[in-house]
């Protein structure tokens, strides 16, 4: 059972000396808006030197994976390739490609289309994965191309209209439901919070009276994207995350000791308190260890 225990001294080198790498979440972890958590470069580039590998898995599907490698750079963290990113625009593309494409790399003529309720970065990652979206281009000569899928990321441009749209591809029970992510909100700067995807799903979910098949953490497929990628041993990698939820819940479903940092949503009083449950889905929300940022980590690792 995880202890949330707080990691420092000698514990440091105990649990990151026999890690081969370690997972990270971006907003809240490596950066809050466009300022990097001080020290987060200097530990990105002290694991690189010891030889671990440092792999990013983001429910952020604003942004393409392309655009994330950017902003690595641009907040200058150096060595970032996009290969070593998996977002939840990534990640779904990939599942729908799978799923409507049997794994292909065709140009999805056949495979119908898209409806995508979110941004240009998702829209992206699905043409990038050889689907075709809903409303873009012409149809194939002699082919309706239905739409076979409804894909819901975040959208600052929701509409009712788009939510009805949403809906009349959905009556059709081939037709797939796929969300991004669940998480419900996003913190801002100034203390609010704007809706987050799994808000815009729930109202999907809510009028279509069908239920979303969800890529992003806390469920396990990008963790089966990155061993495929790159193939990860479970029991010396690690995950480090801001948000209980999401993050610590996905490395406790995934196999993977988990380390909470609190530069982001979530409170040390709140996986005390999951601690403390009797419930034993709380008990899955517990981190095995915190640190305050990231950097606490840096004299856990050789010169």
């Amino acid at each position: 059972m995880a202890s949330c225990r707080r990691l420092s001294g000698a514990g440091l080198r105990e649990v990151l000396g026999p890690a081969q790498g370690l997972l990270f979440d971006c907003d809240g972890v490596l950066w809050a808006g466009e300022r990097a958590v001080p020290g987060a470069p200097e530990l990105l580039e002290r694991l690189r030197r010891s030889g671990k590998a440092a792999l990013f898995v983001s429910n952020n599907s604003r942004r393409s994976v392309a655009e994330l490698e950017r902003r690595f750079s641009r907040l200058g963290f150096r060595g970032v390739r996009a290969e070593h990113v998996f977002s939840s625009a990534l990640c779904s593309a990939l599942f729908l490609r799978q799923r409507l494409l049997g794994g292909g790399n065709g140009n999805g003529s056949g495979a119908g289309r898209v409806f995508v309720l979110g941004g240009e970065g998702l829209r992206g990652e699905v043409r990038d994965a050889g689907l075709r979206l809903a409303g873009e281009g012409e149809p194939a000569p002699g082919s309706s191309e239905p739409v076979r899928a409804v894909l819901v990321g975040y959208d600052d441009q929701f509409t009712f209209a788009k939510l009805s749209q949403a809906c009349g591809y959905l009556r059709d029970p081939q037709c797939l439901l796929v969300a991004t992510d669940p998480d419900p909100w996003h913190p801002l700067s100034d203390g609010q919070r704007t809706p987050g995807t799994g808000s815009l799903t729930a109202a999907v979910e809510t009028a279509s009276g069908r239920k979303a098949v969800v890529v992003g953490k806390p469920n396990t497929y990008m963790f089966d994207c990155i061993v495929e990628r790159f193939g990860v041993d479970p029991s010396r990698t690690l995950m480090v995350g801001d948000r209980l939820e999401t993050d610590i819940l996905f490395g406790k479903n995934c196999g993977l000791s988990t380390i909470l940092t609190l530069t982001g949503v979530s409170r040390l009083e709140e996986a005390q308190a999951y601690m403390a449950s009797d419930s034993a889905a709380a008990k899955d929300l517990v981190p095995n260890y915190y640190v305050d940022s990231i950097a606490d980590l840096i004299p856990g690792l050789d010169e």
